[in-house]
């Protein structure tokens, strides 16, 4: 899964002013249905912003993308691909990264890339068992379930993959997390907390698990949940970027604006320039002005 964002507006100003932009392109990224008109934007809409800008940079047409973006809604069933995808171009063609490959928006192909992905899949199979039969085709019923996703079968059918291989290994840990996530996106909360808790039954050293249901107690409000579980992924892996993420913006929630520091540093020490690294740098310059203020006399 992708960091939480903020819950903030920005005006038209703040945009043209945070990427460089014209109003005139901005009207026609509107016209266009790249983002929706509007005088003012939320945090979602920035990232979105942000994607389209990285992508005309990569000299990507504004009707590439527009198809891109019809393809990845009916392919992944996502709603807002530009803020819940990680969107990426080398120039020629648009390409979003999923379970740790990266398939290419419009044919669906699967693309020569094995970069960690952010999106809460597993792209691994994380038993440590000796291999055995069971295992061995149990781990070939979990890969079936990442190709179904991957290219962009109907979501039953990756769900049937992943539950064949729990039923040859039931200690299967990515495959449970990944049927979290499945129902995580179809915001069937109760199930998606049932799988990611028995992937952390199966797997108490999994950070990914850790770092999920993180965000599904996010999701719901419940803070000091979410807060728990991502301490938690951060002990299991201080190199964790996406926890001291979320849990920046989770303490930014709670008024705690001394420990939201802490974390964007900490996430900003591990992720200079990356995607997100721009946000967070925004965000910890809004706390130490914010900071600076109030303590004037």
């Amino acid at each position: 899964m992708l960091p939480k964002a903020p819950k903030e507006e920005y005006s038209r100003a703040d945009v043209l002013r945070q990427f460089g932009i014209t109003e005139r392109q901005l009207r026609s990224w509107e016209r266009q249905k790249l983002i929706a008109a509007s005088q003012t934007y939320s945090f979602s809409d920035l990232i979105a912003i942000q994607t389209i800008v990285k992508l005309r940079e990569n000299r990507i047409q504004p009707r590439q993308i527009g198809r891109a973006l019809e393809s990845l809604r009916r392919k992944l069933a996502v709603e807002q691909p530009l803020t819940e995808l990680r969107i990426v171009s080398d120039g020629r063609k648009i390409a979003v990264r999923i379970a740790g490959q990266k398939m290419e928006a419009i044919s669906g192909q699967i693309l020569l890339d094995f970069e960690t992905s952010v999106l809460g899949g597993v792209a691994a199979f994380p038993d440590r068992k000796p291999a055995g039969g069971r295992l061995r085709e149990a781990e070939a019923w979990f890969q079936q379930g990442l190709d179904l996703e991957e290219c962009g079968a109907p979501v039953e059918e990756a769900i049937a993959a992943y539950l064949k291989a729990l039923e040859l290994n039931p200690g299967a840990a990515g495959a449970l997390v990944n049927l979290g996530t499945i129902y995580y996106r179809k915001r069937n909360f109760i199930d998606a907390e049932t799988y990611y808790r028995e992937a952390i039954e199966a797997d108490p050293s999994y950070p990914l698990a850790q770092f999920n249901i993180g965000n599904l107690y996010d999701e719901l409000g419940r803070l000091a949940d979410a807060q728990e579980h991502y301490k938690m992924a951060l002990e299991l892996n201080p190199q964790y970027a996406d926890a001291h993420f979320n849990l920046a913006l989770l303490c930014e929630r709670q008024g705690d604006n001394l420990k939201a520091v802490y974390h964007w540093k900490n996430y900003l020490r591990l992720d200079r320039g990356g995607e997100w690294a721009e946000i967070a740098r925004r965000q910890l310059d809004r706390l130490r002005h914010v900071t600076l203020v109030h303590s004037r006399p």
